[in-house]
């Protein structure tokens, strides 16, 4: 865990979760969830199965949490009060507000040339603002083009290559966007190790913290 003064307290929970408490718990792309601390809100960058589970969404969710996702986890999370966003768009939920950014992959691709994330299907990273922070939560993505007007405090950035970023391309991401602090995530589960922290950590030229999972 790291605590902020001022800001939220981060929790990784491992692959792309985390609990980001301050005023509100936010939880983001849960994932393998064993604590079943209540969420206010939790915030999903698309519907692949590491990402948007029913069975993870119950573990955290009271009758009043709120969903943050894209369309195509909609189908997956039926039951739930959902707030359905495409990249570009804004919201405020429970008084913290939430931006849906871009998420996709220009290099990593099926065996078909198909991309793992194409563009074309919506998937989104968050900007969200908690603690006095803004966070921003790249989700499934490459190195791309909008990340040059992402502006945050804090970056969790994935850094395991395949489906995403490798190292050298999120520290590349890291020192543009310039956060006071990065934080990798995205490795340690489905693909990547913590030495792809470690190389991320090395090449980026602004303070990065490699947490350690909390089970």
């Amino acid at each position: 865990m790291i605590v902020l003064d001022p800001g939220p307290d981060i929790v990784w929970l491992g692959h792309d979760t985390f609990k980001i408490s301050a005023e509100k718990v936010v939880y983001t792309d849960p994932y393998q969830i064993s604590k079943a601390d209540p969420a206010d809100i939790i915030l999903i960058t698309h519907g692949h199965s590491d990402h948007c589970t029913a069975d993870d969404v119950a573990k955290i969710s009271k009758p009043d949490t709120i969903i943050v996702a894209p369309a195509e986890c909609a189908a997956k999370l039926r039951g739930y009060t959902i707030q359905v966003v495409r990249p570009g768009d804004k919201v405020t939920v429970e008084g913290v507000t939430i931006e849906a950014v871009p998420a996709y992959n220009v290099d990593k691709f099926r065996s078909l040339g198909q991309p793992f994330h194409p563009q074309a299907d919506g998937k989104v990273g968050f900007v969200f603002t908690v603690g006095s922070q803004r966070i921003y939560h790249a989700g499934d993505t490459d190195l791309i083009p909008e990340m040059s007007s992402i502006a945050c405090d804090i970056a969790l950035l994935p850094v395991s290559g395949t489906y995403v970023m490798t190292a050298e391309e999120a520290a590349q991401a890291a020192n543009l966007i310039k956060p006071k602090l990065a934080i990798p995530m995205h490795y340690g589960a489905i693909v990547g190790t913590v030495n792809d922290a470690d190389t991320f950590k090395k090449l980026c030229q602004i303070p990065v913290m490699i947490l350690t999972k909390e089970v």
